[in-house]
């Protein structure tokens, strides 16, 4: 059976569930006396409906999963499976011919033993299905039928629904927590492989990263990672951040104290879009405006061997990209301040420059400091602007018109490349991965600290 078909029985039956168990409730209410039904007749109905889709949904989920290795057992149980390599490559490219071939979505296969073996596969399909589909049906009805026999003046199904409510809200919570764990485990497992090879001392403090050749009696002598390290701090922490951190602050003054009402009620709209714009814009912009200028100027001052890929071309159109983010986080936390210190400002004979600069900053700092490092943390992690913008040279180097190379540039590198998954290469783009994890989340749990101080000052 098709799966949308089945989701539609599936929440057909929840339906009929959800107005049966009402009807139910309803007629208890009329035939007691006033107030004798624990709960109302719509959360008896949401009761009987959870009971009679939710366990079904999770069977389907499961089965989902399971049932295309049953189908492939399946097959490999016919004589033409007989005829399939040993256990490589060809051999998995045959079983997915075939099975595109049966799921319609392949009208032709390079081996002919696809073609021989995808009847099979459409059988086996279509059986697992239909029994997936009948259980999920089953179940669907079963727990319906006991939930609806629980419906009774006494029984509380407001109280039970709402734990259920409150335990799918926990889990939906709790999907972004894992996924994160998740990634980080990834991480962490090919970033030990790799550090069984490379010394994690020649990774993180060797200056030479030339990974397209590694020596195989030393592979840390071409893997030193510092140069990376430095290109995302200059780029990312240094350059960004010199434009990102006075513009947005200054616009976030001029918005929250000087701009006339109407003109903000635009103005701020207007810059959190900014903040929208796909980060492959601004390396065009970056790539084709910004570096042959900041090119032309450098040769201007005679610096004869500038380009137009550079890390203050980079820096600068990624510090245009975070000022909405800086903006939007300092114009809250200069709102958050208590409107009755401005005032208070105000009568003592202060100008509103002097309650903003003596009064108004210095209490939205902490607030304003969090909100920087978050940027740092979004800078650092950017990629399509340093790719499109910046060279692929690691160098360590304070000139801003010298290339220069990031953390997440060198793992796109890496990873779209042919070379083997468990070569002290492609296992360098975990290690650099899992750097630059536990760099954002030091960054992240900073800011998070220092706007708990900040509340508890307020406090």
């Amino acid at each position: 059976m098709n799966l949308y078909a089945l989701l539609f029985l599936i929440f057909g039956l929840g339906l009929v569930a959800w107005l049966s168990a009402r009807a139910r409730a309803s007629r208890m209410a009329h035939a007691l006396p006033a107030r004798s039904l624990h709960s109302l007749p719509g959360q008896h109905g949401w009761y009987v409906a959870t009971w009679a889709v939710v366990p079904a949904l999770l069977f389907v989920a499961i089965w989902w999963n399971i049932s295309p290795g049953l189908v492939t057992e399946a097959a490999l149980q016919t004589p033409a499976a007989a005829q399939l390599p040993g256990f490589g490559f060809e051999r998995e490219t045959i079983l997915n011919e075939a099975r595109s071939i049966a799921e319609g979505r392949s009208y032709g296969a390079f081996y002919p033993l696809s073609e021989q073996l995808a009847p099979t596969y459409a059988a086996a399909i279509s059986r697992y299905s239909w029994i997936g589909a009948l259980i999920a049906l089953i179940l669907a009805f079963a727990f319906g039928a006991w939930a609806f026999t629980r419906v009774k003046p006494d029984f509380r199904a407001r109280t039970k629904f709402e734990r259920a409510l409150m335990l799918l809200l926990l889990i939906a919570s709790l999907i972004a927590i894992l996924t994160t764990l998740g990634i980080f485990l990834s991480l962490i497992f090919e970033s030990v492989r790799f550090f069984r090879i490379v010394p994690i001392t020649d990774f993180l403090f060797g200056l030479n990263w030339s990974p397209q050749v590694i020596r195989a009696d030393d592979p840390g002598a071409n893997l030193g990672a510092l140069p990376l390290f430095w290109g995302t701090f200059f780029i990312g922490a240094v350059i960004a951040m010199i434009i990102a951190i006075p513009f947005g602050l200054m616009s976030a003054i001029y918005l929250t104290q000087y701009a006339p009402r109407t003109f903000r009620a635009w103005m701020k709209p207007t810059l959190e879009m900014l903040a929208g714009v796909p980060t492959v814009v601004y390396g065009y912009f970056a790539a084709l405006t910004v570096g042959p200028l900041i090119r032309d100027f450098a040769v201007s001052l005679g610096f004869t061997f500038a380009s137009s890929e550079s890390a203050l071309s980079a820096g600068i159109v990624m510090g245009i990209m975070i000022i909405p983010f800086v903006s939007s986080m300092a114009d809250d936390s200069i709102a958050a301040v208590p409107t009755a210190m401005r005032d208070g400002s105000l009568a003592m004979g202060a100008t509103t420059s002097e309650t903003i600069s003596r009064v108004l900053i210095p209490a939205a700092l902490p607030g304003v400091v969090a909100g920087v490092l978050l940027a740092v943390s979004r800078a650092i992690g950017e990629t399509m602007i340093v790719v499109m913008a910046a060279s692929g040279a690691a160098n360590i180097t304070l000139n801003p018109f010298e290339g220069a190379t990031t953390v997440t540039k060198q793992i796109v590198d890496l990873l779209t490349g042919e070379t083997a998954f468990d070569s002290p290469k492609t296992l360098a783009a975990f290690a650099l991965g899992l750097t630059l994890f536990m760099i954002t989340l030091l960054l992240n749990i900073v800011a998070l600290r220092v706007v708990k101080k900040y509340r508890e000052a307020y406090e």
